[in-house]
């Protein structure tokens, strides 16, 4: 799935010395561009006429090495004239010369944020739950006002920035998902958003490799506190392992929590097969929501929702109003009904945790229920550990009757399937090529009975090719 990062809303024009004032940096040879500048884009294939192109260097790529195509094609079909660069080149378009084009980025979108000094801007981050926290969010604060909100996953060091060029005078509040797969991110993230309501959802094992256990993932989520405004509110996790270490960063007086034991919590919880309902409770009072969500993890996702929403001014009753007319990112527990059979797609993206989660969503369909997973990635050197404890887990389900592994750890999966007495559920692959004759050979062995299905894994794994496939032999 290709999630665009060009949006089709007019944006708010940038002049040649709001961009130097913006990053600090000059025209080369004083060639400055004479109108407006429309967008500043990072992929010259979209580039046109009154656009600038940002020259981003990556590892293994360096887009300073585009230019001269992006010249001609400026010249050729009255296309992109302008660049904004860390050294010039020799060709003739007006460069604009910064001293790091990354940071130039991060510079500009900070630059749009303060020219909207009356935008409410939340900012959350946390290791499962992001996204469909920030839909809940969205749906909640768009029925009010116009609001931005953080598009597939554009929530890094360049994604971030790239959101914030999209700011316009019209929008009244900002949902930013801000993604960490290195320390220091969320500073420099959070920094650049300067949020009044911001906080952490949980802390999980995503990205446990990079920051060497969970100690180190609260340690650098926890940096979203350092930019809140003093007078905004710090949403904390009642109920998570490291709530106490997550309370120490909080710099704000007023903080709210949420989960079990908070100041938003769910009671009489009632999780049907495709949603789930439950009491709100709140420091505004209580209602009830019906909400269009699966799982238990998701009602947990609506009562953080709730909580970045009220810091926010919202009224309890259009927080409800949101909730009820939430709708999921796609793969992201998708229900998809596909002749007698049910295909829950959640293939966009995994952890541990949102494994499980799944799993729980699964058990609670009808029929033959199958659990079809992916490899989950960056998970260091606990990742083979971390798959036999889901191998273990998911064939000990007590809903599940089948479950397929599919890619490099599945060996690893497998292994934890048999150190318990329920290894005949589960089957493994190292190839989706592999996997999809069994999976075949399943629906035809369960005939008439009715299947469902849930397709899961990281997203390079591309699991809903598998089930994409699937379908269409069915």
């Amino acid at each position: 799935m290709h999630t665009s990062t060009t949006s089709t809303v007019p944006l708010e024009p940038w002049t040649a010395e709001q961009l130097v004032q913006a990053t600090q940096g000059h025209w080369h040879n004083n060639q400055a561009p004479t109108g407006p500048v429309k967008r500043i884009l990072t992929d010259s294939r979209h580039a046109e006429q009154g656009d600038a192109f940002l020259a981003l260097k990556g590892e293994r790529f360096d887009a300073h090495d585009f230019l001269a195509q992006v010249a001609e094609k400026g010249v050729a079909e009255k296309g992109c004239e302008i660049a904004i660069v860390s050294h010039p080149v020799d060709v003739d378009i007006c460069q604009l010369v910064v001293a790091d084009t990354r940071l130039a980025l991060g510079h500009l979108g900070a630059f749009r944020r303060a020219q909207n000094p009356a935008l409410k801007v939340i900012a959350l981050t946390g290791s499962s739950g992001k996204t469909t926290t920030k839909e809940m969010l969205g749906s909640i604060l768009s029925r009010l006002a116009p609001t931005l909100i953080t598009r597939g996953n554009l929530n890094n060091d360049l994604g971030v920035p790239m959101m914030l060029l999209e700011l316009r005078p019209e929008h009244q509040y900002a949902v930013m998902e801000l993604g960490a797969s290195h320390k220091g991110e969320i500073d420099y993230t959070s920094n650049l958003v300067q949020p009044q309501v911001a906080g952490i959802l949980n802390i999980g094992t995503a990205h446990m490799g990079e920051f060497g256990g969970r100690d180190g993932i609260c340690r650098a989520k926890s940096e979203i506190y350092a930019h809140i405004a003093k007078t905004g509110t710090s949403i904390v996790p009642a109920a998570d392992d490291f709530t106490d270490a997550i309370r120490q960063a909080v710099q704000t007086e007023q903080v709210m929590s949420f989960g079990q034991g908070g100041d938003v919590f769910a009671t009489e919880t009632e999780l049907q097969a495709q949603s789930s309902q439950f009491i709100l409770n709140t420091p505004q009072g209580s209602r009830p929501v019906q909400l269009p969500f699966a799982g238990e993890h998701n009602v947990q996702n609506a009562t953080a929702a709730a909580a970045f929403a009220l810091s926010i001014g919202v009224s309890l009753d259009d927080i409800v109003v949101g909730l009820e007319h939430a709708t999921g990112a796609k793969g992201r527990l998708n229900f998809i009904q596909h002749k007698d059979y049910l295909f829950i797609d959640d293939t966009y993206n995994a952890n541990p945790t949102s494994m499980r989660a799944a799993a729980d969503v699964l058990a609670q369909q009808d029929g033959i229920k199958v659990m079809v997973i992916g490899d989950i990635g960056e998970l260091g050197s606990s990742a083979a550990q971390q798959h036999y404890m889901l191998g273990r887990d998911l064939v000990s389900h007590a809903g599940l009757q089948f479950v397929v592994a599919v890619g490099e750890f599945s060996p690893a999966v497998q292994e934890g399937a048999r150190s318990t007495q329920y290894g005949k559920k589960l089957q493994a692959f190292l190839s989706q090529e592999q996997a999809l004759p069994l999976l075949i050979s399943l629906v035809k062995t369960h005939q008439p009975q009715s299947m469902s299905f849930l397709f899961k894994g990281s997203r390079y794994t591309h699991m809903e090719t598998l089930m994409a496939e699937l379908m269409e032999k069915l």
